[in-house]
């Protein structure tokens, strides 16, 4: 099946759509890159309420979550090509960690993280 193909299970906010390469690597099954875990849809829609709830300013889709800390990768609003690294639990305001030009720019940060959590 193609990834264009694959329909996200979870309500997504108006005018988004997953970018493909998301769901290329879904499709691939990578969907553990210690410290990341991408997210199942059940759990999307688990975080994306924590996140709506923490901070209703923002309309954040996450995808991902490292395992030690509580870091959460997303794209925010309509805006499928960013990623924002959340950390959850701080105030409004104060959440945004990193911010990555694309998916593939976090990818390839989300690897080095791999790298440097194996050794």
């Amino acid at each position: 099946m193609s990834p264009h193909n694959i329909r996200p299970m979870v309500k997504l906010p108006y005018g988004f759509e997953l970018p493909s390469q998301f769901l290329r690597l879904r499709e691939l099954d990578l969907m553990k890159l210690e410290p990341w875990d991408v997210l199942t849809d059940d759990r999307i829609l688990n975080v994306a309420k924590r996140l709506a709830d923490m901070y209703p300013a923002r309309s954040l889709v996450p995808f991902a979550r490292r395992q030690d800390n509580d870091d959460i990768a997303c794209w925010d609003g309509g805006d499928s090509v960013k990623v924002h690294v959340i950390h959850i639990f701080t105030s409004p305001g104060h959440e945004q960690r990193k911010l990555f030009p694309t998916f593939y720019d976090w990818l390839r940060a989300a690897v080095e993280d791999f790298i440097d959590f194996d050794t």
